[in-house]
């Protein structure tokens, strides 16, 4: 992955465009932060209208306030994330030779080593989890390999590195595992780990606190969920402390709205809003446009797994279906609910280790040889298929917003125009 991306995003000027639309405004907490010491953004003009502009790729993150300060549009999460890698390539920049602006070659290609840092961060935890599920080795590669190759993670781990999903993802894949050996053993230290990861997810991305959600999944059974919540009642200061930890990392993003407009708590996104009485529950899943079963139909076949747990695990089947009702009702009511340009339905990437427990389970009830042989050949199948609609996504062919039934099937699995 180190290769592609390095063909990808290294080469000739092709590092220039990583940071374009929301990317530009995750990212540009690191230069204001760490260069220039301005979270009204003053740079912006200087560095992304004049010295690294492309008209093509016109984005301003930014909102002002009535007493003309401005302030970033999206949440720092992802740049905490990021920041060990921006400094050290702010370090290498100051003494190598390039512009310390900010914005410069060493830093793109930090954003870059980020990403593929928390893709593997994630797949390990991911892994780790199965692990406690006792999935088979067998299984485990596979699920692995599915979660990444086969569905829109990759994507966002290689080619649009600077948005927030993969840092979700990332952090998604931890607390699940956190929430999986607390419910295994109620050790007091995964509450604390819990929170901290709960308040990075909701720091990246605030709607992604929804993964609290899935907390009766990992439970695995009605009396654990209880007893669970009975524990934390029980040790109410370790509830307690566990508050104050998390809400200590996310007092971080009301201290940038201080500094940024004078107040610790403003909504940041404008007009946008959800349309809870009106989701798009259909389009999000199937449409053509951004489809998320369409388009990375590995999420579909994990679900098919459901029927496979049904009989043994029904309160972990039921979990996750309401779980799923749940988050695809919420994302499909935001006003843009296809989410602009996106591979898929982008939205779902943090979520991904959920639908991944899901197939390794349902993976693991399958006896027979041909069915194991029949299921493993399909989601090979739909790992190449992935990877050929990402790579005409990459290059023009589904279009980045707007396609259509009659684009679609122009295009299915056509080449030949992108030779």
């Amino acid at each position: 992955m180190v290769l592609v991306s390095n063909n990808l995003n290294w080469t000739r000027d092709h590092w220039k465009g990583v940071i374009e639309s929301d990317a530009k405004g995750y990212f540009a907490y690191l230069p204001a932060t760490f260069v220039y010491g301005d979270l009204n953004y003053g740079f912006y003009d200087k560095m992304e209208m004049e010295k690294y502009y492309d008209a093509n790729f016109y984005f301003d993150y930014r909102f002002q306030t009535d007493e003309d300060r401005y302030y970033n549009k999206y949440f720092c999460g992802s740049a905490i994330a990021m920041s060990p890698f921006y400094m050290v390539a702010h370090v290498i920049a100051n003494s190598s030779g390039y512009d310390s602006d900010g914005y410069s070659f060493p830093y793109i290609v930090s954003i870059t080593l980020a990403a593929l840092f928390y893709l593997f961060l994630g797949l390990l935890y991911l892994h780790k989890t199965l692990t406690l599920y006792e999935v088979s080795e067998r299984n485990k590669s596979i699920v692995i390999l599915a979660a990444a190759f086969g569905t829109n993670l990759f994507y966002y781990a290689i080619v649009e590195p600077g948005l927030s999903h993969i840092y979700s993802f990332a952090f998604v894949s931890m607390f699940i595992y956190f929430a999986k050996r607390y419910f295994t053993s109620f050790e007091k230290k995964y509450v604390i780990y819990l929170a901290a990861a709960l308040a990075m997810i909701i720091l990246i991305r605030p709607v992604n606190g929804l993964i609290l959600f899935s907390l009766p999944l990992f439970a695995g059974s009605w009396p654990r969920l209880k007893n669970g919540l009975h524990q934390l009642i029980i040790h109410y200061k370790l509830l307690l402390a566990s508050v104050v930890i998390g809400a200590a990392i996310l007092s971080i993003q009301l201290l940038v709205y201080k500094l940024s407009t004078g107040q610790f708590l403003i909504y940041s996104y404008g007009t946008d809003r959800f349309y809870f009485l009106e989701p798009h529950i259909f389009d999000i899943l199937f449409s053509y446009r951004k489809g998320l079963f369409l388009y990375t139909p590995i999420y579909f076949i994990s679900m098919l797994g459901l029927f496979l747990l049904w009989q043994r695990r029904k309160f972990e089947t039921i979990a996750f279906f309401g779980f799923f009702l749940l988050i695809t009702y919420v994302l499909s009511s935001w006003w843009m609910w296809y989410y602009g340009g996106s591979f898929s339905s982008r939205v779902y990437v943090e979520y991904l280790p959920v639908f991944m427990v899901i197939l390794a389970l349902g993976l693991n009830q399958l006896k027979g040889r041909w069915s194991k042989i029949a299921s493993v050949t399909l989601i090979v199948l739909l790992i190449g298929f992935c990877q050929f609609q990402t790579y005409q996504y990459r290059y023009g062919e589904i279009h980045w917003s707007e396609m259509t039934k009659d684009q679609y099937w122009n295009v299915f699995l056509r080449i030949d125009r992108l030779m």
